[in-house]
């Protein structure tokens, strides 16, 4: 049975009903959640399920075999068939999201300005890091990042997700900038999150509805990891 993954279609939604296909230790497994599964830099939502007569905490969400699997502190869990609602921590993950916009802003800022690719990066709550290829970097370069990234967040540019086949993800070449030929084989459908006129990319994640929602960004470390492999840190206000 193919589980119904309502963060990828809505990530406004903080609550949803659903039924237990699975429980292991420490784990359940439901037939359609609201909760995002830990993956491309993103972490795993954390929050409650709740049924008839009892709760669990989540403590986090992963992918495993397919499979959204919710981890829970408690070996007290319900029986498969079980109706629940799961509830996500929504201040952590509405800042996520925030989080996560001002990442790609950041990409399409540095790709626009200054024609560097982006390597890899992660994220939490509130805090994050991008590396670009790039031959160096400084303090200075940073600031001088952070104030044009913040001119154009308070423009309000717009966050659209469109779904594109992958044949014609591969023709767009504001997507393989981002390496879009990474995603595997298998997945023909590529999920593309638009900042519409700054940057565009194959992403799975949660984002805000527009650049205004991300608030200001402090870049807070520059760092080289090895030659053209330059880091930034960035932290949301």
């Amino acid at each position: 049975m193919q589980i119904e993954e309502l963060a990828s279609r809505d990530s406004y939604l903080d609550r949803a009903e659903g039924n237990v296909l699975e429980v292991g230790d420490g784990v359940i497994v439901l037939d359609r959640t609201v909760f995002y599964a830990r993956g491309g830099g993103q972490p795993g939502d954390t929050g409650v399920i709740r049924w008839d007569g009892g709760e669990v905490r989540v403590l986090d969400t992963v992918r495993r075999e397919g499979k959204i699997v919710h981890v829970v502190e408690s070996d007290e869990l319900p029986d498969p068939g079980t109706p629940v609602e799961g509830v996500i921590d929504w201040d952590r993950r509405y800042k996520i999201m925030r989080t996560h916009t001002a990442l790609h802003a950041l990409s399409g800022v540095v790709w626009r300005d200054f024609g560097a690719k982006v390597t890899g990066g992660n994220m939490d709550a509130g805090e994050a890091r991008m590396d670009f290829e790039l031959d160096s970097i400084s303090v200075d370069f940073g600031k001088e990042v952070e104030r044009r990234l913040n001119a154009e967040l308070v423009k309000g540019y717009p966050t659209e997700i469109v779904y594109l086949a992958r044949e014609a993800a591969l023709q767009d070449p504001d997507l393989i900038r981002t390496k879009v030929n990474l995603i595997p084989e298998w997945v023909q459908e590529i999920r593309v999150v638009d900042i519409v006129g700054l940057d565009r990319q194959a992403d799975g994640g949660t984002h805000v509805r527009s650049t205004l929602e991300v608030g200001e960004v402090e870049v807070v470390k520059t760092e080289s990891k090895g030659r053209a492999n330059k880091r930034m840190k960035i932290r949301i206000k």
